[in-house]
């Protein structure tokens, strides 16, 4: 039963991150921005980047601001 919950809040973690990433992507692009743009404005790897946006990566909060910040959006927008 454990492993059950674990799944479903596995799935749940996947979908948050799914989403977060496509915000990112979403707005990144409507600053005509590449991934390595950002990355240079966030303080943060361009592979990182790719990585979030394509949702393989949970993202920390501390990421999270450095990337709101570099797009001038509010936290909340991104998720």
């Amino acid at each position: 039963m454990g492993s059950l919950c674990y799944n479903k809040l596995g799935e749940y973690m996947a979908e948050i991150n799914k989403r977060v990433g496509i915000n990112i992507r979403k707005y990144r692009e409507k600053k005509c921005w590449s991934q390595e743009q950002l990355a240079f404005e966030a303080d943060l790897y361009r592979a990182y980047i790719g990585q979030i946006e394509r949702g393989e990566k949970n993202i920390g909060l501390i990421n999270l601001e450095k990337i709101a910040k570099a797009l001038k959006i509010k936290l909340k927008e991104l998720l």
